[in-house]
């Protein structure tokens, strides 16, 4: 039913197969516990139904993911973990061959995240096991029940996307999901830059001065987890980081005092943090205030933007929650508040979304202008 692979000369042969096929069904087993990066246990493929499990503890795979960038498809299942495991061991990004069928699933009205399980069950009517899922997967020798329970990963994924395949191109969907699962990987790939990390920790309540503290934790915190390899809450978490810029201390026992730090990092970092507190570049170069989101239009607008999106749902059958997400109405909203760049907009708006969506939405919204400019004013 499958085999493990541990030794160079054994994943030779499966490099030599893999030129032979053009679409691979993979998954990963990992363990991201007390690191920032994950430590690949097990990669599975599948070639033309031959399952393999690939030893991430004792293999160089520098070749496979090569191989896997020059596919011309690869297919996972909710890859967002597998894609960063990927980006991080092949030091290469972004992978942009990717159909994932979880997002399929999506388009064809299950739900943003039905598991694997869920959609085996669901397209295929076929029962898996789920009962490794915490397993040790660094651990030697693994159990019969780990490499089954990796192997069936894999086993029926290639028979679950080519139905959902179908299903789409009989939609007219196709095309959409892959460019979704395009924007996907681009959007794993993308690093916030560390001038701009403190706008994921802080919001519209925070002061100029409190925006440009948490800047300066939050790229010390960025530059120490890489360097120790420690998750980041292991070193803050963004809770606690808000705690230290609000109540400001001045002092070791103060900073004692703060929701959710650790004894070890006042001890070993607690001079560092009171001085990132404390001393701050001149004013002039602090951070601006964040707006606060814009939650609604005038009255007049709202029903006739839920007319608009229900429409666009109706006509392509795609279901509202894929069509939409609430922080890419946000981006409109700010494009047109702003008079902003459409380039500037998140990739998926600028896709197949422009003409029957986006577009639609910044002409309803831009007659929408005075009272958006009036609310963000309010908001700041």
């Amino acid at each position: 039913m499958f085999q493990f692979i541990q030794q160079q000369q054994d994943l030779a042969v499966l490099l030599t197969q893999m030129e032979q096929c053009s679409t691979y069904a993979l998954d990963t087993e990992f363990i991201k516990v007390d690191t920032l990066y994950p430590k690949l246990g097990v990669c599975q493929i599948n070639l033309n139904g031959q399952v393999s499990l690939l030893d991430g503890t004792a293999l160089d795979l520098a070749h496979f993911w090569q191989k896997i960038f020059d596919a011309q498809q690869n297919i996972f299942h909710a890859c967002g973990e597998d894609i960063d495991l990927i980006y991080h061991y092949a030091d290469q990004k972004p992978l942009g061959n990717v159909f994932d069928t979880q997002v399929a699933m999506a388009f064809l009205g299950h739900g943003l995240q039905v598991s694997y399980q869920n959609a085996l069950k669901t397209r295929l009517n076929i029962d898996i096991e789920k009962d490794q899922t915490r397993s040790d997967w660094l651990a030697r020798p693994l159990t019969q029940e780990q490499m089954s329970y990796a192997a069936n990963d894999v086993l029926y994924l290639t028979k679950l996307a080519d139905a959902l395949k179908n299903d789409l191109k009989v939609k007219g969907l196709y095309q959409y999901v892959l460019e979704d699962c395009q924007n996907l990987t681009k959007e794993i790939a993308l690093e916030t830059p560390l001038a701009a990390l403190y706008t994921d920790i802080g919001n519209y309540r925070h002061s100029r001065r409190e925006l440009m503290q948490l800047q300066q934790l939050s790229i010390w915190r960025e530059q120490i987890t890489k360097a120790l390899n420690q998750p980041r809450s292991f070193i803050l978490k963004n809770a606690t980081m808000i705690d230290l810029v609000e109540k400001n201390p001045r002092n070791h026992f103060q900073l004692a005092q703060v929701k959710g730090i650790r004894p070890n990092i006042v001890r070993e970092h607690g001079k560092t943090i009171l001085d990132l507190l404390k001393f701050l570049p001149p004013e002039n170069e602090w951070p601006l205030r964040m707006a606060r989101p814009v939650k609604s239009n005038s009255k007049e607008v709202v029903p006739q933007i839920e007319i608009l999106i229900e429409r666009v749902v109706l006509e392509t059958a795609i279901p509202k929650e894929v069509l939409l997400r609430k922080k890419w109405l946000n981006a409109i909203y700010e494009h047109v508040v702003f008079h902003l760049d459409e380039q500037d907009l998140p990739n998926y708006l600028l896709g197949w979304r422009y003409e029957i969506l986006t577009r639609p939405l910044i002409e309803l919204l831009r007659q929408d202008i005075e009272y958006l400019g009036t609310q963000m004013k309010i908001s700041q």
